[in-house]
């Protein structure tokens, strides 16, 4: 985990709530009267999955699930900041866009075992979700988007299910180990630094702002104490806190039309074996690197309408 200038962020965060506070606003976390929001409970064994719906009216032809990664759960994805956020985007577009929170993830329900949510049992969780949107919008197929650890659970959901998707878009593709970790607690200890801990630096160690706006960090990582709270699950970091050397994702058994999308700043990805994997993928496949983004591509100031505009070229 990077290393911010962690008291300088403390306190601009401190300053932008309390501004907040005193000029009467508070951060939103769903979606205005413009669009239409729903809340779904997915049963899966002893647990419930938060699985909810953004669309501009009622569902439409297209719908497509986000799948959050290791750290924080589906929040992520709207910020609620100019245009920044990506589930209007795809409303706007005549997407209804559905956001799953795998169990132990944010609204969903934690299971007693924080390791018991690897990989495997995370794409058994898209799967429920999937099959509920389509028995809900009468539909067979949907497209799917995974981000970061992400793009390991939906690629497996998708080896498995293919048959109930139409594409696929893995961003910020994890596709090997991490490096060896030691993981002995089932569940992560969050602080703020995790939460912002994606973001580019400067190089005094703070967060540069010509990459990514101060108030979208700030609602980014409030929105990460406020869903995902001090603990996330430890699971899906005893899987992919491995040797480099172990392979993650196999896209020789995605056989539907995936996007790969993703910086050439990014400290997680292995881009030797992303590029040599690409050309396992199906032929309609398409592959996007946008120059000096990171992992957090899609709220970086700079590249956040490019990551939009080629992820709706794809789909569309």
């Amino acid at each position: 985990m990077k290393k911010i200038a962690r008291k300088t962020y403390y306190m601009s965060i401190i300053c932008f709530l309390l501004c907040l506070c005193l000029c009467g606003c508070d951060i939103k976390d769903k979606p205005d009267d413009n669009y239409i929001y729903e809340e779904y409970a997915v049963p899966y064994g002893e647990v419930n999955l938060h699985l909810d719906s953004t669309c501009k009216s009622a569902f439409g032809e297209d719908n497509i699930i986000l799948v959050h990664g290791l750290t924080y759960s589906s929040h992520e994805f709207d910020i609620n900041y100019k245009d920044y956020s990506l589930v209007r985007f795809l409303a706007d577009k005549g997407y209804t866009v559905w956001r799953l929170d795998i169990a132990g993830y944010g609204q969903s329900d934690r299971p007693d075992d924080g390791f018991v949510v690897d990989s495997d049992y995370a794409a058994d969780n898209i799967y429920c979700a999937v099959k509920k949107i389509c028995e809900l919008t009468g539909k067979n197929r949907i497209d799917v988007m995974g981000w970061s650890w992400g793009t390991v659970t939906t690629s497996r959901f998708v080896s498995n299910h293919s048959e109930m998707v139409d594409k696929l878009i893995l961003y910020a593709p994890i596709v090997s180990g991490l490096g060896e970790s030691n993981v002995d607690t089932g569940y992560h200890k969050n602080s703020w630094e995790n939460a912002v801990g994606d973001f580019q630096l400067n190089g005094d160690g703070a967060i540069d702002e010509s990459i990514v706006e101060p108030a979208v960090v700030e609602y980014f990582a409030s929105s990460c104490w406020r869903y995902d709270g001090e603990s996330s699950p430890n699971g899906p970091r005893r899987d992919i806190c491995v040797d480099e050397s172990v392979t993650l994702i196999d896209m020789s058994k995605i056989d539907v039309p995936t996007m790969l999308i993703y910086g050439d700043a990014d400290p997680y990805l292995n881009y030797e074996l992303i590029d040599k994997m690409y050309q396992e993928l199906p032929n309609e496949s398409m592959r996007k690197i946008i120059g000096g983004a990171a992992h957090c591509a899609y709220i970086e100031k700079p590249y956040y309408h490019e990551f939009q505009n080629t992820v709706i070229e794809f789909l569309k």
